[in-house]
C-alpha cells in the first residue's frame, strides 16, 4: 500500500478562522460550491439550487447525549467521566433506555484519583453511583447504577450530564449550546459529537428541497470521540481508524438503491456509513448461509478500515445496485426491518466511491482522516477549496460555514 504522508494534508488554519459560536440563523452560513474544478459560493439557504431535482439526499438522525459526568469525591477530588459507547446492554437504545443500571466504556479524567470505590453525582432527586469494573486500553469500563425507579439511563444523563462540545472551540459547553449542536432532525440519541455538516439545516431549507422534488431518508451513525484524534503517524496508514455503529433500515436501502447516480450525503458520517453499505453488501454476497433455526447464520457484519483496498475474488467488481440487493436479500431472509452495522472504514486518495455522488460537509481540521476523505472525492483537488475558503472569510469546523462537492470522477 502506498504510503500518505499526513504532513502532506497540512494548512494554516488561524485560531481567529474557528469558528467559536454558529451563526444567529442556522441556514445564513455561507456556502461553498465545487463541481469540476470549479469553485463558487453562495449562502447555504440557497443549496437546493446546487443539488438536481431527481436526487435524494441522506442525513444523519443521530442526537448527541449529554455524556460528561462530572463525580466528586469526599475529598474533594474531581473525577470526569465521558461515556463513550454502551457495552452492557450493547445496543444503545436497550442501554440509554433502562432503568436499572447500564455498564459503558468511558474515559476517564483524573483516574489515578479513584481507586476501586464507586463515585456518586447527585443531580436532582437521584444518586448515580459508578463503578470502575475493567481497564480498556486507554479507557474503562464503567457500570452506572441509579436509585430512582423508573428513570432511565438516557433522563440521568439528561438531568446530570454535559453536552461534548469539540475541544478546539476552547470554551465550556454553554446553555445555547443544548440547542445549536444539534440537527433539526436529531432524534436518535448516541452520538458524543454533533454530525455537524446537518447544523445548517432549517426546516425552511428542508421544505423548499422538497417544494424542488428533492427527496430525503435518513440513517443512524452515533459519532464517536474518536472523530476528533489527529493522525498522529507520518504515514496516515497507520493510523487506526475508530469503529462506529450504524443502523439503515430496509426502506431507506431500498430508496437508495432505486436513486443510485443521485446520491447526496450530508456530513462525512453519512457518507462512511453509505459507501459501508456496498462492502457489508459485497460480503453477504460472496458468502453462504445457511439457515438454523429460522436464522442466518452469519459473523457481526464489520467494514475493516482497508477492505476497500483489498484485492477481491471476484474478476468483475460487483456493482452498487447489486450490493444493496444483497443486504435488501439478506435482511428479508432475517425478518429484519434495520441494518446493524458496524464500520471502520478509511476512506483516503485511492478509494474508489460507489454510492455518495454529492458530499454536503464543513471545513476539516488539518491533517485529520476528514481531509484525506474530501480529498480522495474531489480527486486530490482539496487545496484548491480550503485556499479559496481561507482567503474568502469562511469559517471553519463545526460551528462554521458548509461546502457541497460533487465527485470529481463520474461513475
Amino acid at each position: 500500500m502506498s504510503p500518505i504522508y499526513i504532513a502532506d494534508y497540512n494548512y494554516p488554519l488561524p485560531d481567529e478562522r474557528i469558528a467559536k459560536y454558529p451563526l444567529p440563523e442556522r441556514d445564513h452560513s455561507k456556502l461553498l460550491i465545487y463541481r469540476d474544478g470549479q469553485v463558487s459560493e453562495d449562502l447555504f439557504y440557497h443549496i437546493g439550487d446546487h443539488i438536481a431535482p431527481d436526487a435524494l439526499l441522506i442525513y444523519n438522525n443521530t442526537r448527541v447525549i449529554q455524556a460528561r459526568l462530572e463525580f466528586h469525591k469526599p475529598t474533594g477530588a474531581r473525577i470526569e467521566v465521558f461515556c463513550l459507547e454502551p457495552l452492557t446492554p450493547h445496543d444503545y437504545q436497550l442501554s440509554l433506555s433502562s432503568t436499572t443500571g447500564c455498564t459503558w466504556k468511558c474515559m476517564v479524567g483524573n483516574v489515578k484519583k479513584w481507586h476501586d470505590e464507586p463515585i456518586e453525582l447527585k443531580a436532582g432527586n437521584f444518586i448515580l453511583r459508578a463503578y470502575k469494573e475493567q481497564v480498556l486500553g486507554n479507557t474503562f469500563a464503567v457500570r452506572f447504577e441509579w436509585d430512582e425507579a423508573n428513570v432511565s439511563f438516557a433522563e440521568i444523563l439528561d438531568a446530570a450530564g454535559e453536552l461534548p462540545i469539540p475541544p478546539y472551540l476552547n470554551r465550556k459547553t454553554e446553555e445555547s449550546d443544548l440547542r445549536t449542536y444539534q440537527t433539526v432532525y436529531s432524534r436518535i440519541k448516541g452520538s458524543v459529537a454533533a454530525p455537524t455538516a446537518g447544523l445548517h439545516f432549517t426546516q425552511n431549507v428542508l421544505d423548499d428541497l422538497h417544494r424542488r422534488g428533492i427527496e430525503t431518508d435518513e440513517l443512524t451513525l452515533h459519532v464517536g470521540a474518536g472523530t476528533f484524534l489527529p493522525v498522529k503517524t507520518a504515514d496516515a496508514n497507520e493510523h487506526t481508524m475508530h469503529t462506529e455503529i450504524i443502523a439503515v433500515p430496509r426502506d431507506t436501502i431500498a430508496h437508495i438503491q432505486t436513486k443510485l447516480g443521485h446520491i447526496v450525503a450530508v456530513g462525512t458520517t453519512s457518507m462512511r456509513t453509505l459507501e459501508s453499505l456496498y462492502f457489508i453488501g459485497r460480503q453477504l454476497n460472496n458468502q453462504k448461509f445457511e439457515i438454523i433455526n429460522h436464522k442466518f447464520e452469519i459473523d457481526n457484519l464489520h467494514v475493516g478500515q482497508f477492505e476497500p483496498y483489498e484485492p477481491t475474488a471476484n474478476s468483475q467488481e460487483l456493482t452498487a445496485k447489486d450490493a444493496l440487493q444483497a443486504i435488501l436479500d439478506y435482511l428479508d431472509a432475517t425478518g429484519q426491518t434495520t441494518l446493524h452495522a458496524e464500520t471502520q472504514i478509511m476512506i483516503k486518495p485511492g478509494y474508489t466511491f460507489h454510492i455518495v455522488d454529492q458530499l454536503i460537509t464543513n471545513f476539516h481540521q488539518p491533517q485529520s482522516t476528514l481531509l484525506l476523505l474530501v480529498s480522495a472525492f474531489v480527486g486530490g483537488d482539496w487545496r484548491t477549496i480550503y485556499d479559496y475558503a481561507l482567503s474568502h472569510d469562511f469559517r471553519f469546523l463545526s460551528y462554521g460555514d458548509s461546502s457541497i462537492l460533487t465527485l470529481a470522477v463520474s461513475r
